[in-house]
């Protein structure tokens, strides 16, 4: 049987259909019409797998709508699909090759489905996004300030003790969010349980990392984007680097590695070894993030909540 692959160019107004192997083609408006409509075209060629780019939210409607309509979607990096299509001699760049491109890289890549995260956790995604929002807001305000000159300094005050009250606000609604979800609180104990890690860190960690105690370390690790890769060639050995995977949850991570590095026995031994084995700082810093992501993972998987002496054997 020859299977059936989609690939979705999302944009604000519109979103341009590809199928494959038909080569079937058409443009569907980005309304509630439009994107019933397009669902009901999908479900007919009962495609084996949908493939759409991460827009920034656009694409989270017809996302929703094709998984309720039980079709297998996934959402993928934009910039790993342009890759690929450099890779595949596909320069040029309209919404409807976009579509194209996508439906080839169902179809030779077969990124994995992913399970649409219920309407709670979306909610609490959009409290985590809307909080980062407002603290890139609030460095922005702070910075102007330093320049600003007296005819609009008052302005800029005023508008950072504003932005100052809507995290603090953030911050409680977070708090209330995870408060009335049993499985949350518990995780929240867990994850709260290691020194280094607040409730901010918490919060994030829950909303943007679900797959924490389900994936393997070194899974999680790429997944974060805190596992170091080859950069070899030949007879040459390039410096391992890491780059890739969540950026959100790796500033999370990194600012509450910093802390740990001083207040988590575990992490600080292990960092002041590496710094003493002449490691630079970077280096150190990143692999006591990966340590810690390890031991918030396997903490996780057998929900049990901080204890130093097992950590350390």
């Amino acid at each position: 049987m020859v299977l059936c692959f989609v690939g979705l160019d999302v944009s604000k107004d519109f979103i341009d259909v590809s199928v494959r192997p038909s080569g079937e083609r058409w443009r569907a408006p980005q309304t509630e019409p439009g994107r019933t409509a397009l669902v009901a075209r999908v479900t007919t060629a009962a495609p084996a797998l949908v493939v759409v780019e991460a827009t920034g939210g656009y694409e989270t409607a017809i996302v929703t709508a094709l998984a309720v309509a039980q079709i297998p979607v996934a959402v993928v990096n934009p910039r790993q699909v342009r890759d690929f299509a450099k890779a595949m001699g596909r320069l040029a760049k309209t919404d409807a090759i976009d579509a194209d491109v996508l439906a080839l890289f169902a179809d030779r890549v077969r990124p994995e489905a992913r399970r649409l995260p219920d309407e709670a956790h979306q909610e609490l995604v959009a409290l985590v996004n809307r909080r980062r929002q407002l603290l890139d807001m609030l460095t922005a305000e702070r910075n102007r300030l330093t320049t600003a000159r007296r005819s609009v300094r008052a302005g800029v005050q005023q508008h950072v003790r504003w932005l100052e009250r809507r995290i603090q606000d953030a911050d409680s609604d977070l708090t209330t969010t995870i408060q009335q979800s049993p499985l949350w609180r518990a995780t929240d104990d867990l994850l709260r349980s290691v020194p280094g890690i607040g409730p901010t860190t918490s919060a994030l960690l829950i909303a943007l990392l679900p797959e924490l105690g389900v994936l393997s370390r070194r899974e999680i690790a790429s997944l974060v984007g805190v596992a170091p890769l080859n950069n070899d060639s030949g007879q040459q050995r390039g410096r391992r680097t890491v780059w890739g995977g969540r950026a959100n949850v790796r500033v999370t991570l990194y600012m509450a590695t910093l802390t740990a590095t001083r207040h988590n026995p575990v992490i600080r031994a292990f960092y002041r070894r590496l710094r003493a084995a002449g490691k630079p700082p970077l280096v150190a810093i990143v692999a006591a993030m990966r340590k810690l992501l390890t031991i918030l993972n396997a903490m996780m998987k057998h929900h049990c909540s901080w204890q130093p002496t097992v950590v350390e054997n």
